[in-house]
């Protein structure tokens, strides 16, 4: 039996305390551990992108990753993005374009795509098709899939520049 160690880390804005084993890989963590059942286990080899989460700013298949590498992080499962009552545009936009079917691949699409258009708020299609060729789906055929997140891209930056407009209507209106 191995020595356990103590971890530490910032899961979906929860602070989370505990002892593991040096070779408890992230996924089991996440899912046995602290009972975070958004990442799935497809492949465990980190092929199919269904365990995807975002450690730090960065997407990173848990299944390949130790806890004890996470040891300081912060971690943002699909639990963390959006909620019930308000889900996050990318979500919205899976349920309205079908880019989901049998849904066990869902998680890890959207966690990834919320990072892909965090960084690049407008991408082409041949950029999301770049952006998510780590993530596997055996249902869908990924047309709509893209099509999911061209759709939240644009209501993404919808909201963005209606937001930058309302903001700038009224720093005009101040310095009248």
């Amino acid at each position: 039996m191995s020595k356990k160690t103590h971890i530490t880390l910032k899961v979906n804005g929860k602070s989370e305390e505990f002892l593991a084993e040096p070779r408890e890989l992230l996924i089991y963590t996440l899912r046995e551990r602290l009972n975070i059942t958004g990442p799935h286990i497809g492949c465990e080899t980190s092929h199919c992108g269904a365990c995807t989460v975002t450690v730090d700013g960065k997407s990173v298949k848990s299944c390949t990753m130790f806890a004890v590498q996470a040891e300081g992080a912060e971690i943002t499962t699909i639990e963390g993005i959006g909620t019930p009552d308000s889900l996050h545009p990318l979500q919205e936009a899976f349920k309205e374009h079908h880019g989901l079917q049998c849904g066990y691949c869902t998680p890890g699409m959207i966690t990834r795509a919320a990072k892909l258009l965090e960084e690049n708020p407008a991408p082409s299609e041949e950029e999301i098709r770049f952006g998510m060729a780590g993530n596997i789906c055996r249902c869908t055929g990924y047309q709509n899939i893209v099509k999911s997140i061209q759709a939240a891209a644009a209501e993404m930056n919808s909201s963005q520049s209606s937001s930058s407009e309302a903001v700038g209507h009224k720093t005009t209106e101040a310095a009248e």
